[in-house]
């Protein structure tokens, strides 16, 4: 014997494909409200809503673009920067993971070290930067080191963070399986940590951007931020708007490659 299911009447079909709908709008309206933005921006340009001097029209600032990048001018102050960022950015974010994760699972060790950590962090970054300058001159090593120190005490906190919030029944259950310290830190630690990691990891991209833009204002001879800075020397705005887009582009694709191995390697956390 079945029973028979009662047939949905028309509204409640459309009340249950309701929430689908609207995220499918919702995504649409994503994909374009950047180039609302841009369009809006060139009408009021063309009409004269807002000064060109200091706001040229997207076609004009594409224009700039299309030149630098038929010249390679672009690709050499790219390829400057990524190298700074890349570099420093590994210096900084290697050694915070693994020292986050040791303070995590030591308590002395957090006891003796966390202070000193906590007095360095609210230091500026760019505050510094003249006296790294002076240790390390006006070359790369500066600006690898100043992105370094940035990224450092990002990662550390968000990876001793993951690791305090872990679950004591996790390590008690290590612990009582015979797991060894490094056991315990590649099996239980790494794993509970790696959401904070990867939070931190975009967070630091983010400010590693920022950081290297503002060394190049002052230390370089090359770079998207040396760009910037010379093309506001000589009042280019639209070089200079072309450097600040291109800057921001460099950030959002390298957070949405993090993101991409965030979903490969953390399948279990929240996205």
């Amino acid at each position: 014997m079945t029973t028979a299911h009662p047939s949905l009447s028309p509204d409640e079909i459309e009340r249950l494909k309701a929430p689908a709908r609207r995220e499918r709008i919702y995504r649409i309206l994503s994909y374009f409200s950047p180039l609302l933005l841009l369009l809006l921006w060139e009408v009021a340009a063309q009409v004269a809503l807002i000064d060109r001097r200091f706001f040229p029209p997207p076609s004009a600032i594409a224009g700039t673009a299309w030149q630098m990048i038929a010249s390679l001018e672009l690709f050499d102050h790219i390829g400057a920067t990524l190298r700074r960022v890349w570099v420093g950015y590994a210096m900084g974010a290697i050694p915070g993971v693994l020292l986050g994760l040791i303070l995590g699972l030591s308590a002395p060790a957090r006891r003796v070290l966390g202070p000193i950590f906590a007095a360095l962090y609210p230091v500026p970054k760019i505050a510094i930067l003249p006296l790294i300058l002076l240790i390390f001159g006006v070359g790369d090593a500066s600006k690898f080191v100043v992105i370094a120190i940035g990224v450092f005490f990002l990662m550390f906190y968000n990876t001793l963070g993951g690791v305090m919030q872990i679950p004591q029944i996790y390590l008690d259950v290590a612990r009582n399986a015979g797991a060894t310290k490094f056991q315990t830190f590649r099996r239980v630690a790494l794993p509970s940590a790696l959401p904070s990691i990867f939070t931190g990891l975009k967070l630091a991209a983010g400010s590693s951007f920022i950081i290297i833009a503002a060394a190049e204002f002052l230390g370089a001879r090359s770079g998207v931020g040396f760009f910037i800075w010379a093309s506001w020397q000589t009042f280019a705005v639209s070089r200079m708007f072309v450097g600040i887009v291109v800057i921001s582009a460099m950030g959002y694709l390298t957070i949405l490659a993090l993101e991409a191995l965030e979903r490969h390697f953390v399948p279990w956390a929240k996205h």
